[in-house]
């Protein structure tokens, strides 16, 4: 995937990895950049930055009247970034239905419905000269971490949509591509004693490996640790991951 030139559309772009996307991106020489978030007044700053190629949009991803009108807005894109995430629910019996329904709602329905509402632009864009979709997932979509079962578990069924939609998209001139980072050091888990790594060294990485084509990108040194163990031996991840909640 070109990112020169390329007309990108970013979830959650109003902070953390979201925002470092939408700077990363502008780094690299996208022609534009539609910044989406909730509230569009959270992005004043990050647009400033842009010489007007950074444009905000107000986008929920769990909105299906939100992304109507943003799929109206964004007709031109190339490249979409499912970016936007919530972390509402952790240990699966300690959660609450209405916690793990919210993760799932934003981190698995929530790209669904993100790509089925850019699909006529990404398609134009395919046949006319390719188009791509990037997820960012987590190493949790590889396996379980209990400590964040209900969360994990969203990630993991995107990460099945994902596979899904390389083959539903591949015929159509349309590249998906996952990201799996491990802990970064953004809001949602600044509090968590772990090793983590800045969101824009994250953001780098990702498009780095969108630039090289590299499908399934492990953006940071925890992620390619663990990739590797995933690719290697599965079960050896699923039970470092519960050993690390015991």
């Amino acid at each position: 995937m070109k990112t020169k030139e390329s007309i990108a559309l970013v979830t959650g772009a109003n902070r953390g990895l979201g925002r470092a996307l939408v700077q990363t991106l502008l780094s690299a020489g996208a022609r534009r950049i539609y910044a989406g978030a909730r509230d569009p007044r959270t992005l004043l700053d990050l647009v400033s930055q842009g010489e007007g190629r950074i444009i905000p949009i107000a986008l929920d991803v769990a909105n299906p009247a939100s992304l109507l009108t943003a799929a109206e807005s964004a007709r031109d894109v190339t490249l979409l970034v499912n970016n936007a995430g919530v972390l509402a629910s952790y240990d699966v019996l300690g959660s609450t239905a209405a916690q793990v329904a919210e993760d799932f709602a934003v981190n698995c329905f929530g790209v669904v419905s993100a790509t089925k509402a850019f699909l006529p632009a990404l398609e134009r864009a395919g046949r006319a000269s390719g188009a791509a979709l990037l997820n960012v997932l987590s190493v949790v979509s590889l396996a379980n971490m209990p400590s964040l079962g209900g969360y994990s578990a969203s990630k993991a069924a995107a990460f099945s949509f994902t596979q899904a939609l390389r083959a539903e998209l591949g015929t159509r001139g349309i590249e998906v591509f996952a990201a799996f980072p491990g802990p970064i050091d953004t809001d949602m888990v600044r509090a968590m004693d772990m090793k983590k790594t800045s969101p824009e060294d994250v953001a780098r990485a990702i498009v780095e490996g969108l630039t090289q084509g590299i499908l399934d990108i492990a953006p940071d040194p925890v992620s390619r640790e663990l990739l590797a163990l995933w690719k290697q031996d599965p079960k050896a991840l699923e039970r470092q991951f519960a050993s690390a909640a015991a």
